[in-house]
């Protein structure tokens, strides 16, 4: 499950809990449990088919294993293990479509394309969409920041609106640097077994320039989503993460192809994610209350 990675759903749904207070100035509690535990579902299962799917391939037995990447090795000390990695990913993917099911009974099938891609998304990840740069680039940020956050939103409110869509282009630039710069230790194992995300393309220095484009893209959204009032001014709280996001540039263009000293911004990325989105809810919720 790599459960020390699965603070980032709380974080996105979060974001979409925000925004649907905002817009309707009230909760359904139910239904914001439910979001939740159908986003932390779906990620088990994309981590659990990544293990096992890594493992078969023989991926992880090569990877130069960080904190942040190069799987859990849990199956390469357990090989025996395997079929439970299958299972749990096959059991924690049932669980959202189950969820999935009740929103379109209360709340209709306009949620229907979300649900439907957010399957998709989980199940193809590791075996198809990682053999593509550009799918491998904007499918995680896809994933977490705008199917989970509209997707939150419109199942409190009822319908969708530009305000979650905007919202969520900031998780989907952070997510997709966070699937981004976790590939660079990766990279040379990753070609062996026929993937060829972006660091494979064109390298991890050529890479680290797409890594701060993004970061750049997930502030400036903020700001502009605030000036064309898309977005409340007390959204401006998920700018208190960019002096991470300018210490995290900076060492990922110094040292894109040094791993050892690259590890501590994989660090900072990871915070950049959990705290921006986590923030920005925040902003939504003291905007509500005033």
């Amino acid at each position: 499950m790599r459960v020390p990675f699965l603070l980032l759903p709380p974080m996105c749904v979060a974001l979409g809990v925000g925004i649907a207070y905002w817009r309707a100035g009230e909760l359904n509690w139910l239904y914001a449990v439910l979001a939740l535990i159908g986003a932390v579902s779906s990620h088990i299962s994309v981590n659990a088919f990544n293990e096992y799917f890594d493992f078969k391939s023989g991926l992880d037995s090569k990877t130069q294993k960080t904190p942040f990447s190069g799987g859990s090795g849990s199956l390469q000390e357990n090989p025996q293990a395997s079929k439970t990695a299958l299972v749990t990913a096959w059991v924690s993917f049932i669980l959202p479509v189950l969820i999935g099911i009740y929103f379109v009974l209360v709340r209709g099938v306009m949620i229907i394309p979300l649900g439907v891609l957010g399957l998709v998304i989980v199940y193809i990840y590791t075996n198809w969409a990682t053999k593509n740069w550009f799918l491998s680039l904007i499918i995680p940020g896809l994933g977490f920041g705008t199917l989970w956050v509209m997707g939150t939103d419109f199942v409190l409110t009822g319908s969708y609106s530009l305000t979650a869509l905007v919202a969520s282009f900031v998780p989907f630039f952070l997510v997709n640097n966070l699937l981004l710069l976790n590939q660079f230790p990766d990279a040379e194992a990753d070609k062996t077994v026929g993937r060829a995300h972006l660091p494979i393309r064109i390298g991890n220095q050529a890479s680290s320039k797409v890594y701060i484009a993004f970061l750049v893209l997930a502030y400036l959204t903020i700001i502009l989503g605030v000036v064309f009032y898309y977005l409340p001014i007390w959204v401006l709280l998920g700018l208190f993460t960019s002096p991470i996001a300018f210490s995290a540039a900076k060492g990922v263009s110094q040292y894109a192809n040094d791993i050892p000293k690259l590890i501590p911004f994989l660090g900072q990325n990871v915070i950049i994610n959990l705290l921006t989105p986590l923030l920005m809810a925040i902003g939504f919720f003291i905007a509500a209350a005033s």
